[in-house]
């Protein structure tokens, strides 16, 4: 884990939020772009951040809005709004800490992403696609080549503009200043042309990716037997243009491609984080914000984590039983990973409005979104955007600065996450279902829509796994597809079974393998050998873990294993080594596990309703959450062993137990948060 610069006053980040000299506070932020309000209007819009309840402002800096020509920039000499140093200043006067974003990419609604035109424009710089020509990203109101996050003429530009930022904002970094949180790029996904065959085959990219196979492989004897090319060297192997594998052997070449753009990524992270602390933006954490669907994309949390210490997700979701389930798995896993590294599972990025060229999002969208991600785990936020600008709407803040009616209930929401010390309480979570990354690899280089990506795909309403190809490539069945079913189904049945759960993955295999009384491993047939010395350490060590629906019998590029791990049943063992692709089989493995190991419930009625339970480090149960996704309002009971009344920390309303349970209705498409007195 990559860990913040050491000082006499440090900022470091916690399992609470980021304690900032001798104190903890709560990741709970807004985002307010300097450049885009006057700057008269700069105080009234952060003393209305402040008024909510929010304790840091978040902003980006843009590189195409200061750069005049190339080495020269405009920090407010010529245009007042673009002060920045002023900006981060008045916010620390008004009692704000900072959050500076300054890319290179940064989206934030900007033709070509922030970045000048000219630099966009290089040919030196531009991402190339299979064909040899420019990867395009064609969004509203212009399209424009994406940069290749391989290529040198752009990392020679970018640090040219981080050593410009570094001057200006460098001296307002902790303790000297307000700033206490960097982040590194934004939505590294590739520029959004984030498919296996989109890009990027740069001559610099070529040339990493040949660098990488030589590091993963060492000999050339070994990668031409991988390849099944005996002409193959690690001067001349080139990389797949498209998805044609026709047997298990092929897929070596196809998943080392999608790893090497998982690698290409972070490796661009580490270089654009260590020009940031050469130009003076150092000693206090960096931050990374994984977008939508982000599991889709060639973004590795082990990698990115390598990087930065922060591992955030941004939300834009609407109210449906797709997105809360879809939202259930992100958080949660966020929270176990943010667990393992202790710091808060933390939004980047949590929608308060929307831009005007997204499927609008009611403030009810929005509320939903936020009480389901706190509902599964996450403990901070950053609202975006608190302060409405140009391509941005119903944002709580108006661009003057005054507050608008919507604004009340972020604010109710933030002073009651505050009052509870919300971010001090734990979801218990006895179950994780871990998705390796290799599945996820998997199902990324066989998906079958392009050119919409395994991810673009998900966000528009699919399935990543059911959008693959179904040919079962000599596995007996289609590998990426039947897996994701395999998990859809435990799901179905942990929750009628009433126990919580939450999601995993092998960069934090070992924290679930140690807390959770019952880990499921997701295998197609195949997974990393270093997973599969874990799993074997971990059942040696009676640690419950299952894998399924089948036994690792290759590794991650679907090579046989010389020596596959032997999974010997166990009729007292309290989970089964093996869980096949059975409704009946699952059902009695969860049903038999709820027993041998003692597995808390949840009694909740209908089914329809979801709940989960946060409690005190003393395992008193402070808060519950109700989750009504349905276009119908429902009357729902849930039961909470040790709490005798509930209230809803937004609009009052008090319930007291009848028999040990809570009866409430619950709006359509809506989420109550409830506290829990004893």
């Amino acid at each position: 884990m990559v860990r913040a610069h050491k000082n006499a006053q440090e900022v470091e980040l916690v399992p609470g939020g980021i304690r900032v000299g001798d104190e903890t506070v709560p990741l709970l932020a807004g985002t307010a772009h300097y450049w885009r309000l006057e700057p008269e209007t700069w105080r009234s819009a952060l003393e209305g951040v402040r008024g909510l309840g929010l304790r840091l402002v978040d902003t980006y800096v843009p590189w195409g809005v200061h750069e005049r020509g190339t080495g020269d920039f405009d920090f407010g000499r010529v245009d007042p709004k673009l002060d920045v140093v002023r900006f981060v200043r008045l916010a620390g006067e008004l009692g704000l800490h900072v959050i500076v974003r300054p890319g290179p990419h940064i989206n934030a609604e900007l033709t070509c992403f922030g970045i000048p035109e000219r630099v966009i424009w290089t040919k030196e710089c531009q991402a190339v696609s299979a064909g040899g020509k420019p990867v395009a990203l064609p969004v509203p109101p212009l399209a424009f080549p994406v940069p290749s996050y391989a290529s040198e003429a752009f990392h020679a530009e970018a640090r040219v503009w981080f050593e410009a930022v570094g001057k200006e904002l460098g001296p307002l970094v902790w303790p000297n200043g307000p700033i206490v949180l960097l982040q590194v790029d934004n939505e590294g996904a590739m520029y959004f042309r984030d498919g296996v065959y989109d890009q990027d085959y740069h001559a610099d990219a070529l040339a990493h990716y040949r660098a990488f196979l030589k590091d993963k492989y060492d000999r050339v004897e070994v990668l031409r037997d991988v390849l099944g090319d005996p002409g193959a060297t690690f001067f001349n192997v080139e990389p797949p243009r498209r998805f044609n594998a026709q047997s298990k052997r092929d897929l070596a070449r196809h998943l080392d491609w999608a790893e090497f753009q998982e690698e290409l990524i972070a490796a661009a992270f580490k270089r654009y984080r260590a020009a940031m602390e050469q130009a003076g933006l150092a000693g206090v954490p960096t931050s990374h914000n994984l977008p939508l669907s982000e599991a889709a994309t060639p973004l590795d949390p082990r990698r990115v984590g390598e990087a930065v210490e922060l591992l955030g997700l941004d939300y834009y979701h609407g109210a449906s039983p797709p997105q809360r389930s879809e939202i259930a798995r992100r958080t949660s896993e966020l929270d176990v990973r943010s667990a393992a590294r202790e710091h808060p599972a933390f939004a980047c990025e949590l929608g308060a409005g929307y831009p005007p060229f997204f499927a609008p999002l009611s403030e009810g969208d929005n509320a939903f979104t936020a009480l389901t991600a706190l509902a599964y785990g996450l403990r901070g936020y950053n609202l975006y955007m608190v302060v409405e600008r140009d391509r941005w709407i119903n944002a709580p803040i108006d661009p003057k600065g005054r507050v608008r009616p919507s604004a009340a209930a972020w604010e109710r929401l933030t002073r009651a996450l505050v009052r509870l010390r919300f971010n001090e309480l734990v979801r218990r979570t006895p179950v994780h279902v871990l998705l390796p990354r290799s599945l996820r690899r998997l199902a990324r280089v066989m998906h079958a829509f392009g050119p919409l990506s395994a991810a673009l795909f998900q966000v528009l309403g699919g399935s990543a796994e059911d959008a693959c190809f179904e040919d079962e490539i000599g596995l007996g069945a289609p590998p990426a597809v039947e897996t994701d079913q395999f998990v859809q189904l435990l799901e179905r049945t942990l929750d009628a079974a009433g126990i919580p759960y939450a999601f995993s993955s092998d960069d934090v295999a070992r924290h679930s393998f140690k807390h959770a009384s019952w880990t499921i491993v997701a295998c197609p047939g195949a997974l990393e050998p270093e997973l599969i010395d874990r799993i074997v350490k971990a059942r040696e060590g009676e640690r419950g873990v299952s894998v399924g629906p089948h036994a690792p019998v290759a590794d991650a590029s679907f090579r046989p294993l010389a020596e596959p791990p032997r999974f010997v049943e166990d009729p007292l063992a309290p989970v089964p080594a093996l869980l096949p692709f059975d409704e009946a089989a699952i059902e009695r493995a969860v049903a038999e596990a709820q027993v041998r190991l003692a597995l808390p419930t949840l009694a909740v009625a209908p089914a329809d309703i979801r709940v989960t339970l946060h409690e005190d480090e003393r395992g008193t149960p402070r808060v519950l959450f109700v989750i009504n996704a349905t276009p119908e309002a429902i009357d729902a009971k849930v039961g909470v062993a040790g709490a005798s009344e509930a209230e809803d920390v937004l609009d009052g309303a008090r319930f007291r137990a009848n028999v040990g349970s809570f009866e409430l209705r619950v709006a359509a498409r809506s989420v109550r948060m409830l506290e829990l007195h004893t």
